[in-house]
């Protein structure tokens, strides 16, 4: 069997691939790139529109990203950290709207103000301290606080209907949130690519198999699901974006980096609203506490979304206990993960994790009456008649060893790469794609790095974007100039219905 020799073989046609694509294309036109996806189409699993939040996660409404310890003091590194983060991806997106690779803005990003709401004096309080904490930093400064409920019928008119007037209530508010429908998103970056020479898209084809040869390439076996055939590529990288679908590949890779890793799926529902009536009276997000047990994917939250230029609401998600991997992947997914090599990281977390299997599992078993209960701590007056169930993606959490060897269940996105920068996964869920940008930028300069250190390549990465090797965190001036540039070019802060 003839070898295909490319350059870059990604893997799985999701946000990631796609941003990783799209970043080598314009660092090196001449590079050779192939996508393999398993599905008949691109963006099809947790990239999909109805497969994720929507948020262009920036922590100014996701309660998760500022815990507050027993002493009650929160935390705001990892917020500041997810919002400079963000404003990098922002900053790409802007770069490929300006030029044109991509289409008007709003076709796939629009203005939805992010909002926290919550209710009793305990977390009225938490949230006070969060927004002070938070305002303090010219990240967050635009944020807005108010207790008053005249202020929060302004701000959410479906949440405050028919509210019990003697509740302790509080919001924050951030005017030039957005709702991202990355599966537009996606389809978009991949169509630009197929335009472009040395790129090549192979949907309805798994990987079987990837080794290391001796000159140092991966030789991946691939089948073609469409004809049966079987397809060899000889690539001097492997990017494995492939969702939850990237841990098997990459205990498959054998590679000393991918050694005690495990994953702990999670799938997940929303109760989603489609009536005109509802739909046009909530224009944000509105973003709630946690249940206690609860996995960070699970924060509750009323969504305005516009998918495939549709608006409707969400809210959710609801978790729930699952074996598989993907949407559209196999049951004994979780079972033929386990390996010599993670059984002992992996027993420890389900041990150490019981309320968490638990509460997911309890989630599973919740009626249409139970889901639309919960909604009405969010909108008092929603009717069981105006909402239906529907499923998401699935997410697989990171299992890893801890420093002591015992299992350790880890709630962010984690890049795994080979010592050598010929192979790289990305592993996780929550932020994920938001901040698909740097993580990518992340790969370049892990597997990359003679080329992303040579002048061509610095050069071009501050054209793509401007704060490339500066700090979005401590430098105010310079969030000043490309926040200005982001929100003028993709129209946030502008009202999108």
């Amino acid at each position: 069997m003839t070898a295909r020799n490319v350059d870059v073989l990604l893997v799985g046609g999701g946000v990631m691939s796609a941003t990783l694509g799209m970043l080598l294309k314009q660092l090196d036109p001449a590079m050779t790139i192939t996508l393999v996806e398993r599905l008949d189409h691109v963006a099809h699993e947790s990239t999909d529109g109805w497969n994720n939040a929507g948020t262009g996660h920036a922590g100014y409404c996701e309660l998760n990203y500022t815990p507050q310890d027993a002493e009650g003091n929160i935390a705001i590194e990892r917020a500041l950290a997810i919002n400079a983060s963000f404003e990098v991806t922002l900053q790409f997106w802007t770069y490929l709207v300006e030029q044109g690779i991509l289409p008007k803005a709003s076709d796939f990003i629009n203005t939805t103000p992010h909002q926290s709401f919550v209710w009793g004096e305990k977390d009225v309080e938490f949230l006070r301290k969060r927004h002070e904490l938070l305002s303090n930093h010219h990240l967050f400064a635009e944020m807005q606080y108010s207790d008053a409920p005249e202020t929060l019928r302004e701000w959410m008119p479906l949440v405050m209907s028919s509210r019990d007037a003697k509740q302790p209530i509080a919001a924050t508010r951030v005017e030039h949130g957005s709702d991202v429908d990355f599966g537009s998103l996606t389809r978009k970056m991949i169509d630009h690519l197929k335009q472009q020479d040395g790129f090549e898209l192979c949907l309805k084809h798994s990987v079987k198999s990837l080794r290391k040869s001796k000159k140092g390439h991966w030789r991946v076996n691939i089948e073609d699901e469409k004809s049966g055939e079987d397809k060899t590529f000889n690539a001097k990288f492997v990017f494995l974006g492939a969702g939850g679908g990237s841990l098997p590949l990459l205990q498959k890779s054998q590679i000393d980096e991918s050694q005690g890793y495990g994953g702990f799926p999670v799938s997940g529902q929303w109760l989603v609203c489609k009536a005109p009536e509802v739909v046009k009276r909530h224009s944000s997000k509105v973003y709630g506490k946690a249940p206690v047990g609860a996995p960070p994917m699970s924060v509750p939250h009323l969504d305005t979304r516009i998918i495939n230029g549709q608006p409707a609401l969400l809210f959710g998600p609801f978790a729930g206990f699952t074996t598989k991997f993907l949407k559209k992947g196999s049951v004994f997914d979780l079972f033929s993960s386990v390996k010599p090599y993670n059984l002992a990281p992996m027993m420890a977390v389900g041990r150490d994790n019981m309320d968490l299997t638990k509460y997911l599992i309890a989630e599973s078993f919740q009626s249409h009456k139970d889901r639309v209960e919960s909604l009405r701590n969010f909108f008092p007056d929603a009717q069981e008649k105006n909402w239906e169930l529907q499923n998401a993606g699935m997410r697989v959490q990171i299992i890893k060893k801890d420093a002591k060897g015992h299992g350790k269940l880890e709630f962010g996105t984690e890049i795994v790469a080979a010592k050598d920068g010929t192979l790289a996964a990305l592993l996780g869920a929550s932020p994920g794609a938001s901040t698909a940008v740097q993580a990518m930028i992340d790969v370049l300069e892990r597997c990359f790095k003679d080329r992303i250190a040579s002048p061509e390549w610095q050069a071009r990465m501050k054209e793509l974007v401007p704060s490339y090797g500066q700090s979005l965190i401590t430098d105010a001036e310079l969030l000043k100039r490309v926040r200005t540039r982001t929100l003028s070019t993709l129209g946030l802060g502008q009202s999108a219905v």
